[in-house]
């Protein structure tokens, strides 16, 4: 299977941050998204900016910026379809997206993904973690893990199928994922692998993390 291209989706509206955009916040001597694009851009063939409104806030991180092409912030298959037909342009088979605001995901995210995606028609795969014994979630898939939708890796091939579903309604990542008997790959770190920056508690949580990985 050959590399694929990787897509930083951002398009989210920040709300519990105030508004605005999340990667943009300092983080270290960059900002989360610069750290984002340092841990993904070793792992793919390329990369691209999935976000909404007027792209030059982000000329300084020379990515191409691919808005929804559906209206109304419908979530992050949005993104996702953004990102496939892009990737389509380049030629590419397959796209992996992160999310902006999570900037310690696994370093061997995407080896792990294409491992679990082998022999599949479609590769589509998502990242799951096991689920805390405290925690309740609705994220649960049938095996008890738990899939975080904007950490996935994604066939071009069916991009026309998703684009169509966004335009019945649909907004749930694993709702399509399972349609498509989509697989999910096993992220079992002691630390949270996919640790995302919500508030600014949080926000304050990752630079203490970012000065022990320093």
């Amino acid at each position: 299977m050959t590399v694929p291209l990787g897509v930083i989706l951002a398009g989210g509206k920040a709300t519990r941050m105030g508004g605005g955009d999340k990667g943009l916040l300092p983080l270290g001597d960059g900002t989360i998204l610069s750290n984002v694009m340092d841990r993904l851009a070793p792992q793919v063939a390329g990369m691209a900016l999935n976000a909404n409104g007027n792209p030059d806030r982000f000329a300084d991180y020379g990515l191409p910026v691919l808005p929804d092409s559906i209206a109304d912030f419908p979530g992050p298959l949005a993104g996702v379809l953004a990102g496939l037909d892009w990737a389509a342009q380049q030629g590419a088979q397959t796209i992996v997206t992160v999310a902006a605001d999570t900037p310690f995901f696994p370093c061997d995210l995407v080896a792990r993904l294409l491992a679990t995606a082998q022999d599949m028609p479609h590769p589509l795969v998502l990242a799951a973690t096991p689920r805390p014994d405290n925690e309740q979630t609705k994220s649960l898939s049938r095996s008890g893990l738990i899939r975080h939708p904007t950490f996935g890796l994604w066939p071009v091939a069916l991009r026309d199928d998703l684009r169509a579903e966004l335009h019945d309604g649909l907004r749930k990542v694993v709702i399509w994922t399972d349609k498509h008997a989509g697989r999910e790959a096993l992220f079992d770190d002691p630390n949270d692998p996919f640790f995302n920056v919500n508030t600014p508690e949080d926000l304050q949580q990752a630079q203490a993390m970012q000065k022990d990985t320093a």
